[in-house]
């Protein structure tokens, strides 16, 4: 007779903790835990007769840690972006299903390149989500990547180790001024929350990720024009750029760009709940 627990037991257990603790998703959290844990994958956990007891205790531990709002990702050591597997952990930003959006317009800008090699520039790049989608996806493009954080930094090198991604460790402004008029796209995930909105940031954020990668000045628009800046130096007569941004900037951001009088093509794009989610400009 077996001593272990049936896992539809245990997952319920777990589930209920996790949305005690005001977890965004306990089901799916409390069962890509337990298949990270047995090495399989989630769909075949309720084919499974029981859990062994040393995996349960295991699981009980990496729930806690869950429920106290410690990320999904640094629990696994993974993260999964469009097609590719990226290594996470303290000291680098998860990066979120719905920056897969821009990735995908991204790609899609540099795919459109023709006669040439398409150049692409990632600013902010942290754990290298975007910069390794788009090497992935387009292995004709040459893909600059910047990351100013060294911490965020040593875990972008580790996810674009073998890709052929130009790695830089420096600031956004500055670090690819060598491409100056020779880019196609860049695209960035920039920080871009309010210094005042600090309390309302989901815990798993505000407590894990780092503060380089959340907060961008009193309006959360700092980096945005910094941005603005430096694509307008380094992309070629036409090039685009594309940023996130918070859902309420749906207007101040893209306000950014059109301001200038460089932009033209200044659009808002929507994510698939819905919300204001990036914009995208094209270099006049």
């Amino acid at each position: 007779m077996s001593d272990g627990v049936p896992p539809r037991e245990l997952l319920a257990d777990a589930a209920a903790r996790l949305a005690d603790a005001g977890v965004a998703s306990p089901r799916v959290d409390a069962e890509l835990l337990l298949a990270h844990l047995l090495g399989i994958h989630r769909g075949r956990l309720l084919l499974l007769d029981d859990v062994p007891p040393a995996v349960v205790h295991e699981y009980d531990a990496l729930v806690a840690r869950r429920a106290a709002r410690e990320p999904l990702q640094h629990l696994t050591g993974v993260a999964h972006f469009r097609r590719v597997e990226l290594a996470v952990g303290p000291g680098v930003f998860v990066p979120r299903p719905e920056t897969e959006l821009l990735a995908g317009w991204a790609i899609e800008r540099a795919g459109e390149v023709a006669g040439r090699t398409p150049v692409v520039v990632d600013l902010c790049t942290g754990s290298g989500a975007i910069a390794k989608a788009v090497a992935d996806e387009v292995p004709s493009a040459r893909v600059v990547a910047v990351e100013l954080d060294p911490a965020a930094a040593r875990w972008a090198a580790r996810n674009l180790s073998g890709t052929g991604v130009d790695l830089r460790v420096g600031d956004m402004a500055t670090a690819a001024d060598d491409l100056a008029g020779g880019v196609d796209v860049v695209v960035c995930n920039p920080p871009y929350i309010p210094l005042e909105a600090w309390e309302s940031v989901a815990l798993e954020a505000r407590d894990h990720d780092p503060e380089l990668a959340l907060f961008s000045g009193a309006d959360g628009l700092e980096a945005m024009r910094v941005l603005e800046a430096t694509a307008s130096r380094l992309l070629r007569r036409g090039g685009y750029v594309g940023a996130e941004h918070a859902e309420v900037q749906h207007e101040a951001a893209p306000a950014v760009f059109g301001a200038t009088g460089r932009w033209l093509e200044v659009r808002d794009h929507r994510d698939l709940a819905g919300r204001a989610r990036f914009l995208t400009a094209r270099l006049g």
